[in-house]
């Protein structure tokens, strides 16, 4: 199925106008960046790169397509006709997944003729603003669990298209599985689940419905306990599962006093090694409240696939060079440079980011520990070989995560984690 039609309105007109005055070959550049960050966030995680390069094979304007722009009147046929031909022949270069982003880092650069590049805008947004921002929010539940497990469990909160970016952005940021089927067969993602309240009501005692789950799935299951009361529902899983049952869910009340009470309880049991899955509308917030608990692995949903407040990463996608010339607009309030961008994070010895030094149109000066951050995805219109994986993505954040100043992890409002400055324009070059 295309993706071309997920766009814009006003990228088929802009198009039409630059085919008719003669401007939709020049050559341009658009960069995506943040202008700042959510208030009280000090990162942004790059995510839906690799989401956003796949789809670029299917952004393609076929019979149905074109008839319904030339029909509908939003292109003239001459415009109609160019779509129906097009076949991205530029360059993508960026930060690599799992990367950090700033205000002002050039995460993603595209490269072609006016024409080519401008039709992206819309699905590049799409997919960086939404992805980016689960994983930002991710990020930070994965910080905040203090290396317990985290599952996504958000499906039901969200878009089903969305539900499944969401389920990769956030096993991308250290989740450990997801309830998405579909993210697990498409991106490898380990699945888990067993249960609902609907299927304890659905038996006639709770003792009942956890012997039928036990029976299905075996002791290596997780119990959900609190369907009526907590203490009973426990008492009555491990009559049923043994002290060798793997772990009880708790989906609701007062997790904090709930999960101290049900260790206390499974142990009184025997049940010393079952664990404790808590749930229900968790965010950093509350992930880091319960820090002190013994909770042995976190569900989130909302909050992840929302982007816990912040469900836009507050992306920007902006022509910056035309035929080799910056170019910048001067609207109040929108800070932009013109020119090309490339960017370096510089390090101490002991590996410590504390600076991102971003140049326009030139390279920044090296120095020792720096670490360029851009690479190449697409040459002349073609993926380029060995991305990374999903897995390797993953890899790449832990990283960049212990790299930062620990004040950079904090859930406290305050400043981005490292400061970002900007070379090679002067402040009358911006807008």
């Amino acid at each position: 199925m295309t993706v071309a039609l997920l766009t814009d309105h006003y990228e088929l007109t802009m198009l039409g106008a630059a085919l008719k005055d003669g401007t939709a070959a020049r050559r341009c550049v658009f960069e995506v960046f943040a202008r700042r960050l959510p208030t009280g966030r000090r990162y942004g995680v790059v995510a839906g790169t690799g989401r956003l390069i796949d789809l670029l094979a299917d952004f393609r304007f076929g019979p149905d397509e074109t008839a319904f722009l030339e029909n509908t009147g939003v292109v003239d046929p001459d415009t109609a006709g160019w779509l129906a031909d097009y076949r991205f022949g530029g360059d993508v270069d960026g930060y690599s997944e799992g990367e950090l982003f700033f205000p002002g880092s050039p995460i993603l650069t595209v490269s072609g003729t006016f024409a080519e590049c401008v039709v992206l805008e819309t699905l590049v947004l799409s997919v960086l603003n939404h992805d980016c921002a689960v994983a930002a929010a991710a990020a930070r539940m994965v910080t905040a669990a203090r290396g317990r497990p985290l599952i996504e469990m958000g499906g039901r909160r969200a878009h089903e298209r969305a539900a499944v970016a969401a389920a990769r952005a956030a096993y991308l940021a250290g989740f450990a599985a997801t309830s998405n089927l579909e993210a697990g067969r498409r991106y490898g993602i380990p699945t888990t689940g067993t249960a609902a309240h609907a299927f304890t009501l659905l038996h006639d005692d709770e003792s009942t419905a956890f012997a039928s789950q036990v029976d299905a799935l075996g002791k290596n299951t997780t119990l959900l306990v609190d369907t009526y009361d907590i203490s009973q529902g426990i008492r009555n899983a491990i009559a049923v599962g043994g002290p060798g049952l793997r772990a009880v869910r708790i989906d609701s009340g007062d997790l904090s006093v709930l999960a101290a009470q049900s260790r206390e309880l499974l142990d009184s049991l025997g049940a010393v090694d079952t664990k404790i899955v808590v749930s229900g509308d968790l965010d950093e917030f509350a992930i880091a409240a319960l820090a002190a608990e013994p909770v042995d692995v976190y569900g989130a949903g909302t909050a992840v696939v929302t982007g816990s407040g912040a469900p836009t990463a507050g992306l920007v996608y902006k022509l910056v060079e035309v035929d080799g010339r910056p170019v910048v607009k001067r609207s109040e309030n929108k800070a932009t440079v013109g020119g090309r961008k490339t960017a370096v994070r510089r390090h101490k010895p002991t590996g410590t980011a504390t600076e991102e030094i971003v140049a326009s149109q030139c390279s920044p000066e090296a120095q020792p520990h720096d670490q360029p951050l851009q690479r190449p995805f697409v040459r002349n219109g073609q993926i380029v070989d060995d991305l990374p994986s999903l897995v390797e993505s993953r890899e790449h954040l832990r990283n960049r995560l212990i790299s930062i100043p620990w004040e950079g992890l904090k859930l406290s409002v305050g400043d981005p984690a490292i400061p970002v400055t900007i070379h090679g324009a002067s402040r009358a070059d911006s807008e």
